[in-house]
């Protein structure tokens, strides 16, 4: 932008009667492009996201530059100070755009954190949007005295990027609607105003000005385009931009509201009618001539054909909604009152679409489709349900938004390498803060006042490092299932489709082992995180099943939000990482055991004193589904897997460290079909009925108690069946 100031400024100095600061300053308004009109048409035709991105990517930043220049450039006409006025006005920029942005940046961070505080308020996280637009704007100016306009680009870039997702999501659908409604009304009255100051006549006396000003923004866009993009797309981690592209940027950079905005701002001087008809009759230029003509030139070089990723997605929609309005269709019969014969034309209908659908599936992998895109569209396929899975379990609270963030990243990183470079690349996710922690921890190995801080630190990495693992886990699961879908609809052929699912297995296998590895070596985190995820899936539950009663009006509609403010309030609460120490001293595990917590804590002592440790290797049983065991085990460390027979099905389960198995069998109730394995190595504490029976016969009163606490637990589990069943 700054090239092109110059480069505009300097062929109307040359080729018109203006001064040369006159002529920068024209150059200056000139060089901000507006890409709506051009993002409009890429809309409609289904024009490729990465030329979409470049445009828009352009603009941002030069609309916020374009002002700040201008605005130091008339400063420098005014005071009619040339060359002493160039030096102090380069530093002038750069201190009005660097203090702008920091300022936005800082408002837009605290925006943040203070949305992710509140829980589904519509109309405070609007408003607060709404306040940081102009603060941003006012603080800046009024009070800091740098670039409004800068500081408004990095408090939206700040919150529309990393503070995206602090954002609820009822919330953020609103709130996109609400500004882009903003946006409409904005360029509608920019362009209102245009109408209002055009004047014909005199645009028409300055055509020969007119005309230079065209051609100098033309030789700019074009000096700049075609000699810089090539250069950019050398640069280390940049991706080369091709010809096609490039032209399309040349020809889209059109002019508009950024540019008529300044235009329209200044003050009076000299030059002032003049530089009005000269934009204005620019901007009538680049919307009437070049944005016409962009759609015609997008389709001669074939960018209105939309990536072969994106043209499978429509073609599966068209199958899979047809396929579920042919299961559909006959409801309508069977209810009667509703003509047989349109139930049948609908479902030839439905059956032609699905079979057209297929003929195109088939066309495109005879066609554009070899083994090895085939395995990278899967690939993208994949990666993208797995991050809208994340997405959903960020927004329901099981992972921490921090965990959200690395993972949301990698999977970015990954789906640009295939888009882009058609194969995976080996992400470094938060690399530099992962050699910062470990710099720090070393650190606090020397320095003990360091410890406590680095311990948390630690305990955090841990956390953080088991809902990653969970997710994989979870996730992994998610696209296993959804790629078998995509198989059986025949979108994707049998052996591609099992290469991608194979290697989700592989990573679903390891995410496995891991949690198996921090359940044995961290159970006192895998015990609250569970704990935590169960409480969450309840409220959810509740709020979600409130909802719905709102919605049918069974509820009060006051009442309802007043529970749903409640119940996410509670959701939120559990987001955080408070873990408490596991204790695994034997008093403590039997504590745990719902059979002995009438107990006084110099019984439990007692029969803390029956416990024998045992350290058991992985794949280990304990007790064989044919075999009777009167034993009562206790977790302290490691994971074990339970499995036994409920009403003619098997089930299968996880015991983990704090957890405990044999309670009935201690009691001579037997232990069921039931059959325990260690998974990983374990240390196992177990209290055999034969010593249990030996102190009820020397305590009693202690025998008394355990009866009738086993008669409640019986009561109570016969009790939970029946309503079960």
């Amino acid at each position: 932008m700054l090239i092109s100031t110059f480069l505009i400024g300097g062929i109307l100095w040359l080729a018109t009667a203006m001064p040369f600061m006159i002529a920068l300053l024209l150059g200056a308004i000139l060089s901000a492009t507006d890409p709506v009109a051009v993002v409009a048409i890429f809309r409609q035709i289904g024009a490729p996201e990465r030329l979409n991105t470049l445009i828009e990517g352009e603009s941002l930043f030069n609309d916020a530059t374009s002002i700040v220049v201008a605005g130091i450039l008339v400063g420098m006409v005014i005071e009619q100070n040339g060359a002493a006025s160039l030096g102090g006005g380069i530093s002038s920029f750069f201190f009005l755009f660097l203090g702008g942005l920091g300022v936005g940046i800082g408002l837009g961070w605290l925006t943040g954190k203070i949305i992710g505080w509140i829980e589904s308020e519509s109309f405070i996280e609007i408003g607060l949007t709404t306040a940081l637009a102009y603060l941003s704007f006012l603080l800046a100016e009024e009070v800091f005295h740098v670039s409004g306009v800068m500081a408004t680009v990095g408090a939206g870039l700040t919150l529309g990027s990393w503070g995206r997702i602090r954002i609820s999501t009822s919330v953020r659908i609103y709130l996109e609607h609400f500004w882009e409604l903003l946006a409409f009304i904005a360029n509608a009255l920019l362009f209102l105003l245009v109408g209002m100051k055009v004047d014909l006549i005199a645009l028409w006396q300055t055509l020969d000005t007119l005309a230079w000003v065209v051609f100098a923004m033309l030789v700019a866009r074009a000096l700049v385009i075609f000699c810089l993009l090539p250069l950019i797309g050398r640069l280390p981690g940049s991706s080369a931009i091709s010809f096609p592209y490039q032209f399309i940027m040349f020809w889209g950079g059109l002019r508009g509201a950024i540019a008529l905005a300044i235009v329209l701002s200044l003050p009076q001087f000299e030059y002032y009618e003049l530089f009005v008809a000269m934009v204005m009759g620019a901007v009538l230029f680049t919307l009437l001539v070049q944005g016409l003509s962009i759609e015609s030139l997008m389709k001669k070089f074939g960018l209105n054909i939309p990536p072969l990723a994106d043209r499978l997605a429509f073609i599966e929609l068209d199958l899979v909604s047809k396929k579920k309005a042919m299961k559909r269709l006959p409801s309508l019969t069977n209810g009667g009152f509703f003509s047989n014969r349109i139930a049948h034309n609908l479902t030839v209908e439905c059956d032609h679409a699905i079979s057209s659908a297929m003929q195109r599936i088939d066309h495109l992998r005879n066609t554009e489709m070899d083994k090895v895109n085939e395995v990278n569209l899967l690939y993208l396929r994949a990666l993208s349900e797995e991050r809208s899975f994340y997405t959903e379990m960020y927004n329901q609270g099981h992972i921490s938004e921090t965990a959200f963030r690395e993972l949301a990243l990698v999977l970015n990183l990954q789906i640009d390498a295939l888009r882009y470079h058609g194969a995976f690349e080996h992400v470094h996710s938060h690399r530099v803060k992962r050699m910062l922690e470990s710099a720090f921890f070393r650190l606090a190995e020397r320095a003990a006042w360091l410890k406590p801080v680095a311990e948390q630190m630690r305990m955090s990495r841990i956390v953080l490092d088991y809902e990653q693992i969970w997710a994989h886990f979870l996730g992994s699961s998610h696209v296993i299932k959804s790629l078998g879908k995509l198989a059986r609809m025949e979108l994707m052929s049998e052996e591609s489709a099992e290469e991608v699912i194979n290697k989700y297995r592989s990573w679903h296998d390891i995410a496995t082992q891991q949690l198996y590895q921090v359940g044995e070596q961290y159970p006192e985190f895998v015990s609250s995180m569970q704990s935590r995820l169960g409480q969450r899936m309840i409220l959810l539950a509740e709020l979600e099943i409130t909802e719905e009663k709102a919605e049918s009006g069974v509820l009060p509609e006051g009442v309802a939000r007043n529970i749903e403010a409640e119940l996410s309030r509670r959701l939120s609460a559990l987001r955080g990482h408070e873990v408490k120490a596991f204790k695994d001293d034997p008093v403590s595990m039997i504590r745990r055991v719902p059979l002995f917590s009438g107990l006084e804590i110099s019984e439990l002592e007692l029969i803390a004193d029956l416990i024998e440790e045992k350290e058991l290797l992985e794949h280990t049983f304990l007790v064989r589904h044919h075999e009777v065991s009167e034993t009562l085990f206790m977790v302290v460390r490691g994971v074990l897997r339970i499995s036994f027979d409920a009403g003619g099905k098997a089930v299968e389960g996880t015991l983990m460290a704090g957890e405990f198995f044999g309670e009935m069998a201690l009691m001579g109730q037997g232990s069921g079909s039931a059959e325990v394995e260690t998974v990983v190595p374990c240390t196992i504490y177990q209290i055999s009925r034969d010593s249990f029976l030996r102190l009820l016969d020397r305590e009693p009163e202690i025998a008394d108690k355990l009866s009738t606490r086993n008669a409640e637990l019986r009561e109570s589990c016969k009790l939970t069946q029946q309503n079960g069943s």
